[in-house]
């Protein structure tokens, strides 16, 4: 979600001089570059650098691991699988040329691609945001009726909210920047700003506003659900310890271990949509405020809070790694390379 939002005008684009480092040297109208000294830009280079590595590398181990083992075919994990994909696109198409500008200053890859890596960066960031809720909704229905759950949330519900997860993200985005929408309003204030080596497109009022809606109302979705299947959780616990001491039926104890693994479910991703919000909290508000308090972040600033979002991507197949030992044997046998075998996909992930 690279956009440089503000109702300022920047002098970038006039002639700098002539004892000023340049993006681009002998072109009129080159951005000034701002480089860092050997030691910091080696370092911000190896911080994004382990942060794109892992997003790829991380998610793309959790897109095997559910596509690979047949006992992983389920709903929740379809839709995890999804979110893995978007984060390995950011990983992939937007974390390593965000990276160079970031540590460079400036932008190398022109301005046609400029457009399309945007839009990756916002389109990818709102599908991950559609995917949690989605994935919310599906650990309500899992923790508040568990055994009608599977015929509520079947594969083929699963696939819709798939669809629906990455169709929204990418009309959105392709409809916003690629028919200028985004910049109504602003086209002086864009002509000022611009400079040969600048990626950082202009967001008007109107879109800062939908897109903090687009941030904040499934986040308030997730957050009541959440709520919710913590209330019902708690009871559910204390439902469980009366069942054991009392020593019900069967069936009894059959209904209180499903309750618990569903429970589960529902803590890890609560985790996951927590850790979403929280890195993608600062960037939005800082977004939102510039636009309406007419300011400019420092660019130090504003690096820092995008990276801090980009990490996210990187986040989920830790957390996935820390409370599921499932994705821990997953790896252990993909790494291994037990995978190759034939009779790998059947393999049990849950024994112990």
């Amino acid at each position: 979600m690279s956009l440089r939002v503000s109702n300022t005008i920047s002098s970038s684009s006039e002639s700098p001089p002539p004892s000023l480092e340049l993006c681009f040297e002998n072109v009129n109208g080159s951005c000034v570059k701002s480089p860092y000294s050997p030691g910091p830009r080696v370092l911000l280079y190896v911080v994004f650098g382990f942060g794109a590595v892992l997003a790829v590398f991380g998610n793309l181990l959790v897109i095997i691991s559910v596509l690979h083992f047949k006992q992983l075919h389920s709903p929740t994990n379809f839709l995890i699988a999804s979110l893995a994909c978007a984060d390995f696109l950011v990983g992939v198409s937007v974390m390593p040329f965000s990276m160079i500008r970031s540590v460079e200053s400036c932008w190398y890859f022109g301005d046609s691609f400029c457009t399309f890596h945007t839009c990756c960066d916002g389109a990818f960031c709102y599908s991950s945001i559609f995917h949690l809720c989605f994935i919310s909704i599906d650990r309500y229905i899992a923790v508040t009726d568990p055994l009608v759950y599977p015929t509520k949330f079947t594969v083929s519900v699963s696939g819709m909210c798939i669809s629906i997860s990455w169709m929204l993200p990418i009309v959105y985005i392709g409809a916003l920047f690629y028919t200028g929408a985004h910049d109504d309003g602003l086209e002086e204030l864009a002509c000022d700003l611009y400079c040969i080596g600048r990626c950082q497109l202009v967001l008007n009022q109107d879109w800062v506003l939908i897109d903090f809606l687009l941030f904040f109302t499934p986040t308030l979705v997730m957050i009541t659900l959440y709520s919710k299947i913590f209330l019902v959780a708690r009871k559910q616990a204390q439902k469980v310890e009366a069942t054991v001491s009392n020593s019900e039926s069967s069936s009894e104890t059959y209904k209180a271990r499903v309750a618990k693994r569903e429970r589960k479910a529902a803590k890890t991703l609560g985790v996951t949509v927590v850790a979403f919000f929280i890195s993608w909290l600062p960037y939005i508000t800082d977004s939102f405020f510039d636009s309406y308090l007419g300011i400019m972040t420092p660019s130090f600033v504003y690096e820092i809070l995008l990276w801090f979002g980009y990490y996210n991507s990187a986040l989920n197949p830790l957390i996935y790694a820390a409370f599921y030992p499932w994705f821990r044997r997953a790896i252990k046998l993909i790494l291994t390379g037990k995978v190759l075998k034939d009779s790998s996909s059947t393999i049990n992930l849950f024994s112990k």
